[in-house]
C-alpha cells in the first residue's frame, strides 16, 4: 500500500533545494565575477571622450593575474598576485584605488616601472621623449540628465544642426611608443596638471591618467587629491566592450524609456 510524504518534510526537502540552488547560483556569480568578466558601470566624466556616464562596459579579469582585488570587496584570500602579468602602456583598466577612499576606478595605463612621465604645457613626456598630440576634430556630447549644462561648463555649450544642447570640447589624438593611439580632451591650460614634475615609476606600480586630461584625479597628484602610483596587485582587470549605454533619461515605471534612452551605437564598442 502506497504511502504519501508528510506535508512538513516535502516542505523542508523543497527549501533545501531552493538553498541548495542559491548556494551554486551564488558560487557561480563570485567564480565569473572575480576570474572571468564583471561589469562596470562609468559614473564620471574622467574618461572621456572614450566613455561617457551612463556607459556599462564589461572588464575581463585573468589579463593582468589576480590578487585579493580580484574578489568582491577585496577579500583576502589570495596572496600577493598569482599569475601575474603586466599590462602595456595605453590600457585602459579598472583598478582598486588606494585607502581611504577606495573603490573602484578606471584610467588608461600610461608608464610601466622604470618609466619617466612629464607633462609640460599640456603635453605628454615618456622617457623624456614628447608623445605625438594631434589636433582632430571637437569631441560633441549631448547634454543629457547624466550628462547635465553644469558638467559641460559655459565655454563649451553650443546647440547641434537640428538645434539640440550640446557640449564642444577641443579634442587631440595622442599616439604611444609602438602605435598605440587614443584620443583625450585639453579644454584649457591647468598649471598643476599640464606643467608637471618628472615622475619615475616605482617597480611593482602603474602611472595611469583619464583621458580627459582636466578633469581626472589621476597618477598626476598624490592622494588625497590625486592618486599616485598604483601597485600592480590592485589591477583587477581590462576594459574590453560595452555592452549598454543610457543618457540617464529612462525611468523604471515607464519601460518604453528604456529603448529611448539608450544609446545604441556605443553599445558593442571594444577597446
Amino acid at each position: 500500500m502506497a504511502t504519501s510524504t508528510p506535508a512538513g518534510k516535502t516542505a523542508a526537502s523543497e527549501t533545501k533545494e531552493t538553498l541548495r540552488f542559491l548556494l551554486k547560483l551564488a558560487l557561480f556569480v563570485f567564480i565569473l565575477r572575480s576570474f572571468i568578466f564583471a561589469p562596470f558601470s562609468i559614473p564620471s566624466e574622467s574618461m572621456l571622450p572614450r566613455l561617457l556616464i551612463g556607459d556599462y562596459l564589461f572588464v575581463s579579469k585573468w589579463n593582468y593575474g589576480y590578487s585579493r582585488w580580484s574578489l568582491p570587496f577585496g577579500l583576502p584570500l589570495i596572496p600577493g598576485r598569482i599569475f601575474a602579468s603586466d599590462p602595456t602602456r595605453g590600457d585602459t583598466v579598472v583598478f582598486r584605488s588606494m585607502e581611504p577612499d577606495d573603490h573602484d576606478v578606471i584610467k588608461r595605463v600610461i608608464g610601466l616601472p622604470g618609466d619617466t612621465i612629464q607633462m609640460r604645457r599640456g603635453q605628454l613626456f615618456l622617457n623624456g621623449k614628447a608623445i605625438p598630440k594631434q589636433r582632430i576634430a571637437d569631441f560633441i556630447v549631448p547634454i543629457t540628465p547624466n550628462f547635465t549644462e553644469d558638467k559641460c561648463g559655459t565655454q563649451f555649450q553650443d546647440v547641434s544642426a537640428d538645434n539640440q544642447p550640446i557640449c564642444r570640447y577641443p579634442q587631440f589624438r595622442e599616439t604611444l611608443p609602438g602605435g598605440r593611439s587614443y584620443r583625450v580632451l585639453d579644454q584649457e591650460y591647468i598649471a598643476i596638471a599640464d606643467d608637471t614634475p618628472v615622475y619615475r615609476v616605482p617597480a611593482g606600480n602603474v602611472f595611469l591618467m583619464g583621458d580627459n586630461r582636466d578633469d581626472s584625479a589621476d597618477s598626476r597628484f598624490a592622494p588625497p587629491e590625486g592618486m599616485g602610483y598604483i601597485p600592480m596587485e590592485r589591477i583587477e582587470g581590462k576594459a574590453i566592450v560595452n555592452f549598454w549605454s543610457t543618457d540617464g533619461s529612462a525611468e523604471w515605471i515607464k519601460p518604453w524609456t528604456w529603448v529611448s534612452a539608450a544609446r545604441w551605437s556605443r553599445i558593442g564598442e571594444g577597446f
